[in-house]
């Protein structure tokens, strides 16, 4: 499952992966992506949260690219990443690099409250 979410006060997008996540739900949540992020202002911050993620299936891997150009074509100035198990991290650095093309600033937290403190939220 995506649960995608915005604050325009806060110009903050949140995105959670939850359960077991498969390129269709992806695809599907792209919609959403757009809607909210058409209420931000260029430099908006992403949280993305992946402490409910049990599994991303390895044809998610296109689908996450895709979102991603989305979110720097959009204007996106800072990521923060919460990721408690590190083995969960399917290579976000890397594929940063091929798809956020701005250089948004990335962190990659382990906890929510982490993540919290250094977007000042």
């Amino acid at each position: 499952m995506v649960l995608a979410t915005s604050n325009k006060a806060k110009q903050l997008l949140y995105i959670s992966y939850i359960g077991n996540v498969r390129p269709e739900e992806l695809v599907d949540s792209r919609e959403e992506l757009k809607e909210l992020m058409a209420g931000l202002s260029s430099g908006f911050r992403l949280l993305v949260d992946f402490s409910a993620l049990e599994f991303m299936e390895l044809d998610c891997s296109p689908e996450i690219g895709r979102n991603m150009e989305l979110i720097d074509q959009s204007g996106v100035g800072v990521i923060v990443r919460v990721i408690p198990d590190p083995r969960k991290d399917i290579g976000f650095n890397i594929f940063s690099m091929f798809h956020y093309l701005h250089r948004p600033k990335i962190m990659t937290c382990s906890s929510m409250t982490e993540a919290g403190k250094r977007l000042e939220v």
